[in-house]
């Protein structure tokens, strides 16, 4: 699964992580000869950047560097040094770290069809825009590849929604087959969740006027609130000695509907902490577009 990801991609995350990095003043002498020297110092362990940095005794900013190694399959991140919310990687060499990964085993081709079958599979019924934003190919080759397989697939209209989904052959029985439930189905999703991630047009779960609400400028969406598959609110979590779930919904809804919320804002709030949780209701909250990089982990300030 990885050497599949990793052949249909590899291309396009080169492209931007070389114009990056000479976009820093590190040219192909430095970069082949710093690289070089980082895949030396790695053997039989991890380090941070600013580790190697140390142990190269180089005052070179060396992120653009390694950010390219990743990306050219030599190396890759483990886990963060301080939690899951940190971007502080300790970064080991890729052999070293999955010796039984060839990631040159499958051509790009048919990665790039693997992976799209993959996303359509998970995703589906999708757009054809969904396919080339989620993935990053070009229009015309995404639709060229989706001829290459077209008999894998089948079109589905959505109501309410504009034009024709994609859906897989093998899942259209099983999307006939399902009923909507009897009762209201409420969800808590985390920051970056694929289901708000995953595609480019939002209009089937999230009201344009609600936009700004759950995307930052950059497109990260943050934790969001589900009521049947579309998003009602954001929430927020902060713990202290106690545990507390921040909620702001963007209308009202139904008592049955507000209590259900809370209880699955405690039930989320134990999970976490381990603790016992207290709700806090919010009437605004300031847009993601109008906060500083990294908001929409915390999109609820007090």
């Amino acid at each position: 699964m990885i050497s599949y990801g990793f052949s249909a991609t590899r291309k396009m995350a080169e492209v931007v992580s070389e114009r990056y990095s000479k976009y820093l003043g590190v040219d192909q002498e430095t970069y082949e000869r710093i690289s070089l020297l980082i895949l030396e110092i790695l053997k039989g362990k991890g380090m941070t950047t600013t580790e190697i940095k140390k142990a190269l005794e180089t005052k070179l900013k060396l992120s653009s560097i390694v950010n390219l190694m990743c990306d050219q399959g030599l190396l890759i991140r483990g886990p963060p040094k301080k939690g899951w919310n940190s971007n502080i990687h300790t970064y080991y060499l890729f052999q070293e770290y999955f010796p039984d990964i060839d990631l040159n085993e499958v051509n790009e081709e048919d990665a790039k069809k693997f992976v799209m079958k993959q996303y359509i599979g998970s995703f589906g019924p999708v757009t054809v825009n969904d396919v080339a934003w989620w993935t990053g190919f070009r229009k015309t080759e995404t639709k060229q590849l989706l001829k290459s397989f077209q008999d894998d697939l089948t079109h589905v209209e959505i109501s309410n929604l504009k034009g024709s989904h994609i859906i897989l052959l093998s899942d259209q029985k099983n999307l006939n087959s399902l009923t909507a439930p009897k009762k209201h189905v409420i969800n808590f999703l985390p920051p970056l969740d694929p289901y708000t991630m995953g595609y480019k047009d939002r209009e089937r779960y999230l009201s344009q006027e609600h936009y700004e609400n759950v995307f930052d400028r950059s497109g990260n969406a943050t934790s969001s609130i589900l009521l049947n598959g579309k998003v009602i609110g954001v929430w927020d979590f902060k713990e202290d000695k106690t545990a507390l779930i921040k909620l702001f919904l963007f209308e009202e809804v139904e008592k049955s509907v507000f209590k259900d919320i809370h209880t699955s804002a405690e039930k989320v709030g134990k999970f976490i902490s381990e603790k016992e949780v207290k709700i806090k209701e919010f009437d605004s909250m300031t847009p993601l577009t109008k906060r500083i990089a990294g908001g929409f982990m915390s999109p609820l300030r007090d």
